[in-house]
């Protein structure tokens, strides 16, 4: 386990113990049959029930709808260790968790908690999140997805895309404006005219499933609005509690690419010595473990403010930027370090590379992220 600063030192044994579970998790079950996956194209949905028995699916939720309500240092650990597996696998358990979970925990009545989080917590259910349109990123408020209000409920007509777990969602929490406001929908499966046709032909996420998401005339009772948010405030926030995840989560894929790199760089010989001999190499190796080294402390100390209840979203987007940035040179570094060998399935180095590509994309883009920074250091919006 790379910890070059001791910081297992600043950490409870509980949360030791959540990572040592996720860690030999991840090592049994995941690393064996994740390469398969992603040179298929398919998500090992045999994992979650595995994933929700372990209790990582909404796990700073209270116990009284399931959860295991852990700390955000446990949550962080928990994603960081599932994407040292695999970015597609962390982004299913962060999706369920953060953008499924926590609003219906947020801004759901006790009706639809009690009806959902359980099942939701065991993997007896998958939900999916519906933010993103084919025209609005970047831009959320320019949605045209639209909700009308009709007898006994609301019409729903509108397109989604991006939609991480979206075929296989049994729930999707849609974000649609109604009267002009956004407001949030529970969307379930085999509702008229919703569908959730699966993008193909991804180089990215592999082992994932990236849907879009088709409303035409979908009647959705009243009882499947979530009251207690309107505007752009609700999927906002969401999106706070995912970025969190993905800024521990890459931590444990660049982990993953330097773990790699550090063990083939001292077996591979060239010249009568280990690669590791060399001074350019040793440059590499440096420089990786440094980021990652930052990294852990970044995440964990945005962890402690998080659980004391003052983070705000500015300092999620700095260790999303950092922290995507940083795991995206070291893979592309590791795969350097593994030379040809890096092309190959055999090493991790080309998947988790080819997610991070994505991972540095979605919740926000690198230059997005800047822009918000931008704005809380100077007091002046930039992004037009």
């Amino acid at each position: 386990m790379l910890d070059y600063y001791n910081i297992d030192e600043l950490l409870s044994d509980e949360e030791k113990l959540v990572r040592a579970t996720v860690h030999d998790f991840v090592q049994a079950e995941v690393l064996p049959i994740i390469e398969k996956h992603a040179r298929e194209g398919t998500f090992p949905l045999h994992l979650v029930q595995k994933i929700g028995e372990l209790g990582l699916f909404g796990i700073t939720l209270p116990q009284e709808y399931g959860c295991a309500g852990l700390n955000n240092i446990c949550y962080g650990l928990a994603m960081q260790e599932l994407e040292r597996g695999d970015s597609g696998i962390r982004s299913f358990a962060s999706v369920q968790s953060s953008l499924v979970m926590y609003p219906i925990y947020a801004f759901g009545s006790e009706e639809q908690k009690q009806r959902w989080l359980p099942r939701l917590a065991k993997g007896e259910a998958i939900g999916c999140f519906g933010l993103t349109e084919p025209d609005y990123g970047s831009n959320p408020g320019g949605m045209v997805t639209t909700a009308k209000k009709s007898d006994g409920g609301y019409v729903l007509n509108g397109a989604k895309m991006w939609i991480t777990n979206g075929t296989l969602a049994d729930v999707a929490v849609v974000w649609a404006k109604l009267d002009g406001v956004v407001r949030g929908f529970l969307v379930e499966k085999g509702m008229k005219g919703f569908t959730a046709p699966e993008m193909k032909g991804k180089h990215s996420l592999r082992a994932s499933v990236t849907s879009e998401l088709v409303f035409q005339d979908v009647e959705v009772p009243e009882a499947n609005l979530l009251p207690g948010v309107q505007g752009l405030r609700g999927p906002l926030s969401c999106l706070t509690q995912a970025r969190y995840g993905i800024s521990w989560g890459v931590v444990g894929a660049a982990m993953g690419c330097y773990e790699s790199s550090l063990e083939y760089t001292k077996s591979r010989i060239t010249f009568d010595k280990p690669i590791a001999g060399y001074q350019l190499i040793q440059d590499k190796l440096v420089y990786m473990l440094s980021e990652i080294t930052k990294a852990q402390l970044l995440v964990w100390r945005l962890g402690k403010l998080k659980d004391q209840g003052t983070m705000r979203p500015q300092q999620v987007s700095l260790a999303k930027r950092n922290n995507c940035e940083i795991a995206l040179n070291i893979a592309r570094i590791a795969r350097e370090l593994h030379g040809a060998n890096g092309i190959l399935d055999e090493y991790p180095i080309m998947r988790h590379a080819a997610n991070l590509e994505s991972v540095k994309t979605y919740e926000g883009t690198h230059e997005m992220h800047t822009l918000i920074l931008g704005q809380d250091i100077t007091g002046i919006a930039a992004f037009a």
